[in-house]
C-alpha cells in the first residue's frame, strides 16, 4: 500500500501541485516566523551578554533633572566605591533625549531613541563603552562626540559644528570624535550624543552627581562580593545588580517582546493554514472521485477499508513532507530576508549568525504533514466507503443533495448559536462580552462554512439569468457547473469567503475608528498648532514663554501633566492658561463660566463631577504633588475634551507646587489661521529646534489615526497569504473540473461550441465561485466589524458604525479579477482539449 501511495502521487504530480503550494506557503510563513524570531532573540541575547560583560555591578537611581526629592550618586560616593577593594573602576553615569539636527535642519532618528549621555575616560583616558574610528572623545564643554550613524546621515566630519537640542533651546557643539557601540537606542534607529560630564550632569540632572554607575572588577574579584560591599555606599531608592543579572533581565524582556510578536505571526500562519485545509480536503476528494474505479477494484482484489484509507493518509503524508521541505526551506529565505529588511527600514539588528533550531525544524514538518494528513482524513474516510461493486460502473459518485441534509441541519444550528453569542458579547461590552464575542465568531465562521454548499445554489441561482443574458450558452453553462458540486464549490469559496471576512471585519473596525478618532479631533480643537517634543519629554519652560512672544500667535496655552488628591483620591489635572485655553480647545460649558479660571478657581468635566459627587460653586480640598494642601473652588463644569484632563487649573496656582513645569504640549492658535507664514514664524520662535515638533490640524489627525491606517496594512498584508492560498484553491478547482469533464467538454465542442467559449465558460466560472465566497465574506466581515465595534463604542467618544462602501466594492472586484487570473491556466487547457480525444475519455 506504501508502493501504491507513492505511486499515485507521481501520477497526479500536476494534479497535486496545487496542494503542495498552498502547504509549502503555511510552512515557510511557520518556519519563517520561528527562524526569525529565533534569530532576533539570539541577537540581543549576545548584545545583552556583551553588553554586562565587563559590569561586575550596575547601580540605578531614579533621580531626574528638576526632582530635587529622588537622591542621586554623588562624586563622594563614586568615590567611596571606587576605593573599595576588588574594584577595578567604576563610571558614572547621566542621560536624558538628545536630538541631532540633520543637514536639512530635520530630526535624526525616531525622538524616543534619541538619546544623550556623559563620555566618562578612564585612568588611560578612553571611555571603554565606546571605540572611537574618528577624533576622541569631548573633554571640554563645547563638544560632543556622536555614533558612527547619525554622523554619516548628518554628513557630520570631525571639527565640524552640529546643532544639538535637548529639551530646551538648541545649541551647536564642535564633533569631537566619532565612535561604534552596541546601545539599544542606537540600534533602534536612534542616536547617541555623548558629552562632557560636567555639561551632561547640567543638562540631565544636577551638578556633581550621576543618576548611574558601573562598576568594573578587578581581576579574580567576585560580582556578589561587590555587590555586598556596593549597596551599604547607596542613597535610599537606589538598586543595584550584578552585570550577569541585569543581562539576563534584559535578555527576559526581549524574549518577552519577541514571544508577542511570535504569537502575532503565527496566528497568521494558522489562518493561512486553515484556508489551506479546504484546498488540499478538495483536491483529494476530486481525486477520489476520479479514482473511483481504481480504489474499487483494489478492495475487489482483497484491500480491506483500512489499507484503503491508509494509502489515501499515506499519499496526504508524502505530500506534506514533500511541501514541507520545500516550505521550510523557504521560510529560512523569508526570515533571512525580513533580517535585511529591517536594516533597510532603520531598524539595525546586532550581529549574529541566523538560527535555525531543532524546534523550528520540527515545527515546520509536524504542521506540513498534519495538516495534510488531517485535510485529506475525511476524503480518505469516504475512499475507505467505496464499495467493491463500483469497478462495474463508469459513473463517478457524486454527492446528492439528500446526504447534504444531516450537514446543512448542524450548520444552522452552529450558526445560529454563534450569532446569538456574537449578538449577546456585542451588548455586554465589557471583557466577558469580548470571549462571548470571540467564541461566537468563531462557531459563527465554522457554522457558514458548513453552510456554504447549500448556500451556493440560491444565491448562484441569482445571478443564472444575468449571466445566461450577457453571455448566452457560455453564461448558463458556467452557472451549471458552478453548482453541479455543492461541496466542491463550498469548500472553494469558503476559501476565499475566511479571508475576506477577515480583511472586511478588520476594514469596518479600522475605518470605523479612525472616523471616531478624527471627528474627536475636529471637535474638541480649535487651535491652529500643537508644539510638542519629538521624544515625548516635557517641553522647557523656555519655548513657552518663547512662543508667547512669536509674531502671530492670538492664543497659547501649555497643557501641564498635574496630579491632585481629592475626593475620593487621584485625579489628574491640565495646568492651562486662562482666557486661552477655551480659544484653542472646544469646551462646551455645562454649568458656571470659564472666566472663573482668571479668579484661581477650577473646571471639572461633568462625570468626574458626578463620580465625586462635585457642583459649581462647591470648594473642594486638594493635595499637591508636594504634599502642600489648598482648598479650590469649583468655578464651571463642562462635557470632557479628550485633550485635557478632567480638571482644568489654571497654571499661576500650580507654580508654586512644582518647581519644574511638566510641559506636555503647547496648543495655539494664529492671527490668520494655519498658513506657511505663521508655521514658519512658530518654527523660528523655537530656534528652528529639530527635536520640536509642531503639527497643524492635519498632523494632529494624522498622529492620532494614522496608527490605525498603519496596523490596517499591516493587517492586510499578513492576510494576504491566506488570499494567495484561496487564489491558488480555485485553480486548482477548476483545473480538476476541467480534467473530469473532458468528454463533456469534447461532446461540447463538437455540438459547435468553439474555443473561445470553452475559455469564457470557464472564466465565468471561476468568476461565480470567486464572487460567491466574497460575498459570504464581506457580509459576514461586516457583521463582525459592527459587533466588535459595538462592544467597545463605550469607550470611543463619538463612535459611529461606519461602512466602508467603497473598499467593499473593491473586495468584490478583486475577487472577480481574482477568479479571472485563476482561470487563465484551466480555461486555456479546457479549449486545447481534442474533441475526439476528449470523446473517448473516460
Amino acid at each position: 500500500m506504501f508502493r501504491t501511495a507513492v505511486r499515485n502521487v507521481l501520477a497526479h504530480k500536476a494534479r497535486l501541485l496545487m496542494t503542495v503550494l498552498a502547504v509549502m506557503l503555511g510552512v515557510a510563513f511557520v518556519s519563517g516566523t520561528l527562524v526569525f524570531t529565533d534569530t532576533l532573540g539570539n541577537a540581543f541575547r549576545n548584545q545583552s551578554a556583551k553588553n554586562y560583560d565587563k559590569v561586575a555591578v550596575a547601580v540605578t537611581t531614579w533621580a531626574e533633572r528638576g526632582d530635587e526629592e529622588t537622591p542621586a550618586v554623588d562624586e563622594a560616593t563614586l568615590k567611596k566605591i571606587e576605593d573599595l577593594d576588588g574594584v577595578a573602576e567604576a563610571t558614572g553615569r547621566v542621560s536624558g533625549f538628545a536630538g541631532v539636527a540633520d543637514p536639512d535642519g530635520k530630526l535624526i532618528g525616531d525622538g524616543w531613541s534619541n538619546t544623550g549621555s556623559n563620555y566618562s575616560p578612564g585612568t588611560d583616558g578612553k571611555d571603554a563603552q565606546y571605540t572611537f574610528t574618528e577624533g576622541t572623545g569631548p573633554v571640554e564643554a563645547g563638544q560632543i562626540a556622536l555614533d558612527k550613524e547619525t554622523a554619516n546621515k548628518g554628513e557630520y566630519r570631525v571639527g565640524a559644528p552640529v546643532r544639538v537640542a535637548t529639551n530646551g533651546p538648541v545649541k551647536e557643539y564642535t564633533l569631537s570624535g566619532v565612535f561604534t557601540t552596541e546601545d539599544g537606542a542606537v540600534n533602534a534607529g536612534g542616536s547617541l550624543v555623548l558629552f562632557d560630564t560636567e555639561v551632561a550632569q547640567q543638562l540631565y540632572l544636577r551638578p556633581g552627581q550621576f543618576s548611574d554607575v558601573t562598576v568594573t572588577a578587578a581581576a579574580g574579584a567576585s560580582d556578589q562580593r561587590l555587590l555586598d560591599a556596593v549597596k551599604p555606599l547607596l542613597p535610599e531608592n537606589a538598586e543595584a545588580k550584578t552585570g550577569a543579572a541585569l543581562a539576563d533581565e534584559e535578555a527576559e524582556m526581549t524574549e518577552s517582546g519577541l514571544k508577542s510578536l511570535n504569537s502575532m505571526l503565527l496566528a497568521f500562519a494558522a489562518i493561512a493554514l486553515f484556508v489551506g485545509v479546504f484546498l488540499i480536503a478538495n483536491t483529494f476528494t476530486m481525486l477520489i472521485a476520479q479514482r473511483t474505479k481504481e480504489l474499487a477494484l483494489m478492495r475487489a482484489v482483497g484491500a480491506s477499508r483500512r489499507q484503503v484509507k491508509r494509502a489515501i493518509l499515506l499519499e496526504a503524508g508524502v505530500v506534506g513532507l514533500i511541501a514541507s521541505v520545500t516550505g521550510f526551506l523557504l521560510g529560512v529565505g523569508l526570515a533571512t530576508g525580513l533580517r535585511s529588511a529591517m536594516g533597510m527600514f532603520g531598524g539595525k539588528i546586532p550581529a549574529g549568525p541566523l538560527v535555525v533550531s531543532p524546534t523550528a525544524v520540527a515545527s515546520a514538518f509536524a504542521v506540513g504533514v498534519l495538516i495534510t494528513v488531517f485535510a485529506a482524513w475525511l476524503p480518505a474516510r469516504r475512499a475507505a466507503k467505496i464499495p467493491p461493486v463500483a469497478a462495474m460502473s463508469s459513473v463517478h459518485a457524486v454527492a446528492t443533495t439528500k446526504s447534504l441534509v444531516v450537514r446543512n441541519s448542524f450548520g444552522a444550528v452552529i450558526t445560529l448559536i454563534g450569532s446569538a453569542l456574537i449578538v449577546a458579547g456585542a451588548a455586554q461590552g465589557d471583557e466577558n462580552g469580548r470571549w462571548l464575542l470571540g467564541g461566537g465568531a468563531f462557531l459563527a465562521l465554522i457554522g457558514v462554512i458548513v453552510l456554504i454548499p447549500l448556500l451556493s445554489r440560491p444565491v448562484i441561482a441569482l445571478a443564472r439569468p444575468l449571466l445566461r443574458r450577457l453571455f448566452g450558452v457560455s453564461g448558463k453553462l458556467a452557472a451549471q457547473n458552478a453548482v453541479r458540486n455543492p461541496r466542491r464549490t463550498g469548500a472553494t469559496a469558503s476559501a476565499l469567503a475566511i479571508g475576506l471576512t477577515l480583511v472586511t471585519g478588520i476594514s469596518v473596525l479600522g475605518v470605523t475608528l479612525g472616523q471616531a478618532i478624527d471627528k474627536m479631533t475636529t471637535d474638541n480643537i480649535r487651535a491652529d498648532y500643537m508644539v510638542s517634543m519629538a521624544s515625548g519629554d516635557s517641553l522647557d519652560e523656555s519655548a513657552l514663554a518663547a512662543l508667547r512672544k512669536a509674531d502671530g500667535v492670538a492664543a497659547a496655552t501649555p497643557q501641564r501633566a498635574v496630579w491632585l488628591t481629592a475626593g475620593k483620591g487621584g485625579v489628574s489635572a491640565s495646568g492651562i492658561t486662562p482666557g486661552d485655553v477655551e480659544k484653542v480647545f472646544n469646551l462646551k460649558v455645562v454649568s458656571g463660566s470659564l472666566s472663573s479660571l482668571k479668579d484661581g478657581e477650577i473646571a471639572v468635566d461633568r462625570k468626574t463631577a458626578k463620580s465625586h459627587g462635585w457642583k459649581t460653586g462647591d470648594s473642594v480640598p486638594v493635595t499637591f504633588d508636594d504634599e502642600k494642601k489648598e482648598t479650590l473652588k469649583v468655578g464651571a463644569l463642562y462635557e470632557g475634551n479628550e485633550f485635557l484632563s478632567p480638571v482644568l487649573i489654571p497654571e499661576d496656582v500650580v507654580d508654586p507646587h512644582e518647581s519644574v513645569a511638566d510641559i506636555r504640549e503647547v496648543w495655539l492658535t494664529m492671527d490668520g489661521g494655519q498658513s506657511a507664514a505663521n508655521e514658519k514664524a512658530v518654527i523660528e520662535a523655537l530656534g528652528d529646534n529639530p527635536a520640536m515638533s509642531v503639527m497643524d490640524r492635519q498632523g494632529i489627525r494624522d498622529m492620532f489615526g494614522g496608527f490605525i491606517n498603519t496596523a490596517l496594512n499591516i493587517m492586510y498584508a499578513l492576510l494576504a497569504m491566506a488570499l494567495v492560498i484561496a487564489v491558488l484553491g480555485v485553480v486548482n478547482t477548476l483545473a480538476m473540473s476541467v480534467f473530469e469533464r473532458q468528454q463533456e467538454i469534447g461532446m461540447l465542442r463538437a455540438i459547435g461550441l468553439d474555443r473561445r467559449r470553452v475559455k469564457r465558460m470557464i472564466r465565468l466560472e471561476a468568476v461565480v465561485i470567486s464572487l460567491f465566497g466574497a460575498v459570504v465574506g464581506v457580509g459576514l466581515g461586516t457583521f463582525l466589524g459592527w459587533a466588535i465595534g459595538k462592544s467597545v463604542s463605550a469607550s470611543i467618544p463619538g463612535y459611529a458604525l461606519v461602512i466602508p462602501w467603497d473598499r467593499l466594492a473593491l473586495f468584490l472586484v478583486l475577487a472577480g479579477l481574482v477568479g479571472v487570473l485563476a482561470s487563465l491556466w484551466p480555461a486555456r487547457s479546457g479549449a486545447k482539449l481534442n474533441m475526439l480525444t476528449a470523446i473517448k475519455t473516460e
